[in-house]
C-alpha cells in the first residue's frame, strides 16, 4: 500500500474544499444563475453539484461498501443526486452546504485505516479493479475538474481567482524582501 493515510486524505479533501468555498464566496449572488455556455450547469448549480457529489462515494464505500459496482442503480443514483442539485439555494445556503457536507465527508476519511484504502473494488465490467484509495482520490479530482471550470468562470466575470491573488501577493512580498 502507501503511507497516504486516511488522515492525509481528508487534510488533502479539506484543502480542496476549502479553496471551493472560496471560490463560491468571491462569485457574487447576483452571478449564481451564468450560464458560460449552453448545456452547462449555472454557477450555483455547479457548486451545488460539488457539494453533494461526494455522496456517490461516500454511499459507495461507507455505507454500502460495497467490493464491486456490478449491480449498482447508476440511472436511479444520478437521478436522486438531480434532484438535490435542481433545489433552489441562496448563496448562503450553497456555501454552507459545502462546508457541511465537505467536512462531514472529510471527518470520516479521517477514520480510514491502511487496510481499507487497500480494500479492490470491481469496476462495473467485472473485470478490471481498483483501491479504494484510488477511488476516494477521485472525489478530490472531482471537485478540482470542476472548480477549474468555476475559476475560468470567475476570470470571464472579471473576478481574479484567489490562487492568483495570493501568488501575486507572494511575489510582490519576494520582490520587496529582494530590494
Amino acid at each position: 500500500m502507501t503511507t497516504y493515510s486516511g488522515k492525509e486524505l481528508a487534510n488533502a479533501f479539506r484543502t480542496v474544499r476549502k479553496n471551493t468555498v472560496q471560490v463560491a464566496e468571491d462569485i457574487p449572488e447576483t452571478q449564481y444563475g451564468h450560464v458560460a455556455a449552453p448545456e452547462c450547469k449555472s454557477v450555483g448549480r455547479m457548486l451545488t453539484h460539488i457539494a453533494v457529489a461526494q455522496g456517490f462515494w461516500d454511499e459507495i464505500h461507507r455505507k454500502q461498501r460495497r467490493t464491486t459496482m456490478q449491480g449498482i442503480d447508476f440511472v436511479a443514483m444520478g437521478e436522486r443526486a438531480e434532484a438535490n442539485e435542481s433545489k433552489p439555494r441562496s448563496k448562503t445556503e450553497i456555501v454552507e452546504l459545502l462546508r457541511t457536507e465537505g467536512e462531514q465527508f472529510a471527518a470520516w476519511l479521517e477514520t480510514l485505516t491502511p487496510e481499507f484504502l487497500a480494500e479492490m473494488v470491481t469496476e462495473g465490467d467485472g473485470k478490471t479493479a481498483r483501491s479504494r484509495f484510488e477511488s476516494l482520490l477521485g472525489v478530490k479530482e472531482h471537485e478540482m475538474h470542476h472548480r477549474a471550470q468555476l475559476m475560468l468562470i470567475e476570470r470571464q466575470l472579471g473576478i481574479v481567482p484567489h490562487l492568483t491573488r495570493q501568488r501575486k501577493e507572494r511575489m510582490a512580498q519576494m520582490r520587496a524582501a529582494k530590494a
